[in-house]
């Protein structure tokens, strides 16, 4: 039995769309990896075999984010939410402040973790504007006295994205990037820490990457407990515990895949093309369909948008949900629509869907 080739138009938030191809290449080798008579799923994660895999996977994703030496990559667990407490416990003491950037629901659930930690202080808010936007850098007050500056580089709910990250001098910039990471290239010398959850652009849910810095590493609060410092994982290659193994198996291939598109480049160009499809049959329409995010701040990741009308906005995802698209509710706490379109979503998917806009309209005007 081989995998259909007909597949949903995916535009599912997370967990999202993979590549046919490495999903594919895992049913080839799902019962027998490479000749061992047993699946990944079955390897001791002390096994030379999977130690290949592991470290494979993290030499591939320092090639592709040409991670510096100064850097240690890390394959945690429990998502990015877990993560909104790791920080502040590991890097905030109790009579320190940290500065955080709120754009969204994500770094509010961010910001209100810390508060059990030390004193989170808002360098700037876009909540006003019913996050329709990233707040200017000149508009960002950094607290001078930060243990560190926390923004998220995108924001699935919203549909906004950051475009040119703020200078926080010698202040550490750590950024929760996980739904638009390797989706363009990024100097992450300008980040002390980056982290992710996988389901996104990386590869199924139960990994998350953290991309952190030696030094910061090392000016972690000791008094914590093991499996929640960053240097129990750093000092045992991710391996302390039991890792998701399949999931990291996995991750290795979207990346061999994404080396195989062309790398960054290529998928950058790729991302851009396929947003430009969909935010073109929006603005294009004449106010049939308008965008929650403002324009400067439009995220390529995901595209929010509403039908101008509230009975044809049903009729809308009613008859998009019959044509093959997945997964263009917008998220419960905004409504309207989003279109996650991340690295693995086929071009001729967003095609599609522009198509399908278009012909929407001009058959209820």
């Amino acid at each position: 039995m081989t995998i259909t080739t007909k597949r949903a138009y995916n535009f599912n938030a997370g967990p999202s769309a993979l590549p046919l191809e490495v999903l594919q290449k895992a049913q080839a080798e799902l019962v027998d990896f490479k000749g061992t008579g047993m699946s990944v799923m079955e390897l001791s994660h002390r096994s030379a075999a999977f130690e290949e895999v592991h470290n494979e996977a993290i030499a591939r994703l320092r090639k592709l984010y040409e991670i510096p030496e100064n850097y240690e990559v890390l394959f945690l667990q429990g998502g990015a939410s877990l993560q909104f407490s790791m920080i502040p416990m590991n890097f905030l003491k109790e009579d320190q402040k940290a500065s955080y950037i709120q754009t969204g629901a994500w770094s509010e659930k961010a910001f209100k973790e810390a508060s059990l930690f030390g004193t989170p202080v808002l360098a700037a808010s876009s909540k006003e504007n019913n996050y329709k936007n990233i707040p200017a850098l000149s508009d960002i007050q950094i607290d001078k006295e930060s243990a560190y500056v926390h923004l998220t580089s995108n924001n699935t709910i919203f549909g906004t994205q950051w475009k040119a990250f703020p200078n926080t001098g010698d202040i550490p910039l750590i950024a929760d990037m996980s739904s638009d990471i390797l989706s363009k290239k990024v100097d992450v010398s300008n980040f002390a820490m980056i982290y992710a959850g996988a389901q996104k652009n990386l590869g199924p849910s139960g990994v998350t990457v953290v991309i952190i810095r030696k030094d910061l590493l090392e000016s972690a609060n000791s008094n914590i407990p093991t499996m929640l410092k960053y240097s129990t994982h750093s000092k045992n290659n991710s391996l302390y515990n039991t890792p998701p193994t399949f999931g990291i198996y996995m991750l290795g291939e979207v990346l061999k895949w994404m080396e195989d598109q062309g790398g960054l480049e290529v998928i950058e160009q790729r991302n851009e093309e396929k947003a430009k499809y969909i935010y073109d049959a929006i603005d294009n329409s004449n106010g049939f369909y308008f965008g929650h995010a403002t324009e400067e701040s439009r995220s390529l990741m995901n595209i929010t948008f509403r039908v101008a009308d509230e009975e044809l906005e049903k009729k809308f995802l009613a008859e998009a949900k019959e044509a093959g698209f997945v997964g263009l509710n917008g998220h419960r706490s905004v409504g309207g629509c989003r279109a996650s379109a991340y690295n693995a979503v086929p071009v001729e998917t967003c095609l599609a869907l522009s198509e399908f806009m278009v012909k929407f309209q001009q058959d209820n005007q």
